[in-house]
């Protein structure tokens, strides 16, 4: 079922919401922004940012319609303020069971959220086609809590694409999102999250990911945009048989400083986790990725690797890449590998004795480097709107070519 999504919705939130929101009011009040100090934010300075100085706003959102009735249907996708009120069994059990509300940007997010997404698949069923969402910042200066609830029960099938966007370049504001992937026993998901702030925003994200017996996912996140800020990406592998390949990619211009903090939790023996981050960073812009592998006591037979390597086009371009194991358990595979270097002077001479520009020749150089990660997905529209995604950030840093 669908209806014209301009229509307006009467919401009459229901009361363990409200209680939600009140209980992330006072959380608000007492939890102070995270220092330098504090393990995790080193790299990312917050002095200065006052979340109080950006009043709360509700964005616009672009491929979000209204889908059916009951939990016993069909896929849903609604408005998560409307599913609140329509589907309280679902909501209201996975709602915030993912997310710890003891955390400064997952409380005032509690709080002050009013757009976000319901994708409820049923057990057995799947979407037909990719549910696409672009969350458009449109009114500088303030902030825009965003919260999407994807969950898939046993069997289930989807694809969910998400594009956080600002209503122009220069606009400034403060982009809080969290998003809890809920993925069930045997279910597939396919989970894009792509941000294109203004370069003037801040940007903070809270990801959670929790797999069943069996279940897969695949993750792509990607970070264009902001300022500065922090995304911070879980998956918990938490079923017998789950497996999950998280790929990222950030590309970096002017001022930026990007921050990805990655865990790949393995709570249960046979769990397979990959990931692969790239980065590529011009004129003063910096990064940095913090990976964790955690491998807990039981979680025998995981099979887990994480990567993360950057180009830097400027001598005034960093990156900071910090890979972690934690593993107790003794039957297990856990690598891992990190590289901050500068574009290969052998491979572009040989290109340029071939009769190419440098600009081109060290277009074509780092195009391989990114296209890399796309051919980590299978082939077809989502490797397809990858490559598509990274070829139009890297035209705008290396416009000369």
């Amino acid at each position: 079922m669908g209806r014209d999504s301009a229509a307006p919705v009467a919401i009459t939130e229901p009361d363990w919401l409200t209680e939600r929101r009140r209980k992330g009011a006072a959380l608000t009040s007492e939890l102070a922004l995270p220092g330098q100090k504090q393990k995790g934010w080193e790299f990312t300075d917050l002095t200065g940012l006052d979340l109080d100085a950006y009043p709360a706003s509700e964005g616009r959102i672009e491929g979000l319609e209204a889908g059916v009735d009951a939990a016993e249907g069909p896929p849903v996708v609604l408005p998560l303020r409307e599913a609140a009120e329509r589907l309280p069994d679902v909501v209201g059990e996975r709602f915030g069971s993912l997310v710890s509300s003891d955390d400064p940007f997952v409380a005032r997010n509690e709080r002050d959220w009013r757009s976000g997404v319901l994708v409820y698949v049923p057990r057995g069923q799947r979407l037909d086609k990719p549910v696409q969402l672009s969350i458009y910042h449109e009114d500088g200066g303030t902030a825009l809590d965003w919260r999407a609830l994807i969950v898939l029960e046993e069997g289930a099938e989807a694809e969910v694409w998400e594009r956080y966007v600002s209503d122009g370049d220069e606009s400034e504001g403060l982009f809080n999102g969290v998003v809890e992937l809920s993925v069930g026993a045997g279910a597939n998901l396919r989970y894009v999250c792509e941000q294109e702030l203004s370069q003037r925003s801040w940007v903070f994200a809270t990801q959670r990911a929790e797999l069943e017996r069996d279940a897969s996912l695949e993750w792509v996140a990607l970070g264009f945009g902001a300022a500065r800020g922090k995304v911070r990406m879980e998956t918990k592998l938490a079923g017998p048989g789950s497996s999950a390949k998280v790929t990222g990619a950030y590309l970096g211009a002017g001022a930026q400083h990007l921050d990805f903090d990655t865990t790949q939790e393995h709570a249960a023996e046979h769990t397979t986790s990959d990931l692969a981050f790239r980065g590529v960073l011009s004129d003063r812009a910096t990064a940095v990725w913090r990976g964790m592998i955690r491998v807990d006591p039981g979680a025998q037979q995981t099979d887990a690797f994480q990567e993360c390597r950057n180009l830097l086009l400027s001598q005034k371009a960093h990156a900071d890449a910090i890979p972690g194991l934690e593993i107790e358990a003794n039957d297990v595979r856990c690598t891992h590998a990190v590289a901050v270097a500068q574009v290969d002077r052998e491979q572009l001479y040989y290109l340029r004795s071939r009769g190419l520009p440098e600009p081109r020749a060290k277009r074509l150089i780092i195009d391989g480097f990114l296209q890399e990660l796309a051919e980590r997905t299978a082939e077809g529209p989502l490797r397809s709107a990858l490559s598509s995604a990274l070829d139009r950030r890297l035209g705008e840093l290396l416009p000369e070519a």
